[in-house]
């Protein structure tokens, strides 16, 4: 694939729209509301100052959350605005709205290298409708287009693919590192090439698994996704999660046990080395689990799935929460036999510390691997961020959704406009 990169001749002088991701986590301080983690803003700096550099105008626009195609205060990108302006010293001002009068006249007092932020496109109901007019509103205040969020590629919304039909378009530096990126690992890795998948749902995940069990030498399970594969294996999970298949999903008779089970039988035959001679599956689940009644309990059990005698548990009210020290060990080890490593999805339930090590232990392990290293995944990125290790990995993908399915080898609807053919 072959973006459309901008170059000087295309912006300078220019007013640009440019499609962000600004959709990050905000924290309460007092009344207001900060950002608590901007990976997503500082990855579209690059795009702003080559802009800034040309004296163009930027103007940004971005989604926040889900508030339903009307405003809502806690959706606001207000925040954002102040946080570039006062703590990454990017003076960006801001108007509430991201179509209208108040948006056309902010447009019009904007200066060359200035910045505009628009407010949440996801305050109008055209935008995830991709109303062409709605678009055609938003592709009036500009000369150019650029898309920077490759996070929202896989996403046929107005801002994102509408606006491709008004205005010359192009891809930011940080989508196409994102594409470059996530094709080479999936096109060229370095071998032994290992992916960590984790998380709680298994339907987000079950394409890139397929995916991923054909071009990397190991896929290692852990969170809620590894439950569906342990209850494959005829192992008693409890009252651990497993995500429910809804209804239209069932009529067709998907089964996401199942589909872990057709995983397995799969693979079954396909074995790695472990220190050049231990074999080992091709898809890796849990050895062991920490587990607790609920995920607000402090006392926790490690419980372990190899002995047979799970289906022999006094409680069967526990929850399995996080990988396991015998798990946690052997990935570790596997890591360090790495030279690329795909991790998406956190291995429990991180936000709560007794069952946070699991997920610290991989993230820490990853970050001192001399191997490619490849993050994504908003609560991965999340997880890393609380550890203070987002510098450590080769490449730290913003993309959750869109990154999956790109993986998968779908074609992402807000891509296909920035493409030059071949």
């Amino acid at each position: 694939m072959k973006l459309r990169l901008p170059t000087v001749s295309d912006i300078k002088n220019k007013t640009v729209l440019v499609r962000v991701d600004y959709n990050v986590p905000l924290k309460k301080n007092g009344k207001k509301r900060q950002v608590d983690d901007d990976t997503r803003i500082e990855a579209s700096l690059r795009t702003i100052k080559f802009l800034q550099r040309n004296n163009s105008k930027v103007i940004l626009m971005s989604h926040l959350g889900r508030p339903g195609g009307k405003p809502e205060a806690k959706s606001s990108l207000k925040p954002i605005a102040d946080y570039m302006t006062k703590t990454l010293k990017l003076p960006t001002s801001f108007v509430d709205n991201c179509v209208g009068d108040k948006a056309k006249l902010a447009v019009e007092q904007l200066q060359p290298r200035e910045i505009l932020l628009l407010e949440n496109t996801r305050f109008h109901p055209e935008e995830k409708k991709n109303d062409l007019q709605f678009a055609k509103k938003l592709a009036s205040f500009a000369d150019v287009y650029i898309n920077d969020a490759f996070s929202a590629a896989h996403r046929n919304h107005a801002s994102t693919s509408g606006v491709t039909k008004y205005l010359p378009s192009f891809a930011g530096f940080h989508l196409q590192i994102e594409v470059l990126t996530l094709t080479k690992l999936m096109t060229q890795p370095k071998r032994p090439f290992f992916a960590i998948v984790g998380g709680a749902k298994i339907s987000d995940k079950i394409a890139v698994l397929e995916k991923l069990l054909e071009v990397a030498d190991a896929v290692l399970v852990g969170g809620g996704v590894a439950n569906n594969f342990l209850k494959a294996e005829g192992i008693e999970i409890c009252k651990s999660y497993l995500q429910d298949v809804p209804a239209d999903l069932k009529k067709e008779g998907i089964d996401y046990v199942k589909l872990a089970d057709r995983l397995i039988e799969e693979t079954k035959t396909h074995k790695i080395l472990k220190d050049g001679y231990v074999p080992l599956p091709k898809i890796l689940y849990p050895l062991d689990v920490i587990a607790a009644t609920s995920p607000e309990s402090t006392e926790t059990q490690v419980v372990d799935l190899t002995n047979g005698e799970t289906s022999e548990l006094d409680n069967k009210n526990l929850m399995y929460l996080d990988i396991g020290p015998k798990t946690t060990r052997l990935y570790q080890e596997l890591i360090s036999q790495a030279n690329s490593v795909f991790w998406n999805g956190p291995m429990g339930y991180f936000e709560k510390t007794p069952f946070k090590k699991g997920t610290a232990k991989i993230a820490k392990s990853l970050a001192s691997s001399k191997a490619i290293t490849i993050i994504g995944g908003g609560d991965t990125i999340r997880a890393i961020s609380d550890l203070k290790l987002n510098k450590e990995y080769t490449h730290v993908s913003t993309a959750g959704g869109a990154g999956l399915l790109f993986l998968a080898g779908q074609d992402l609807p807000a891509l296909k406009p920035l493409t030059i053919p071949t």
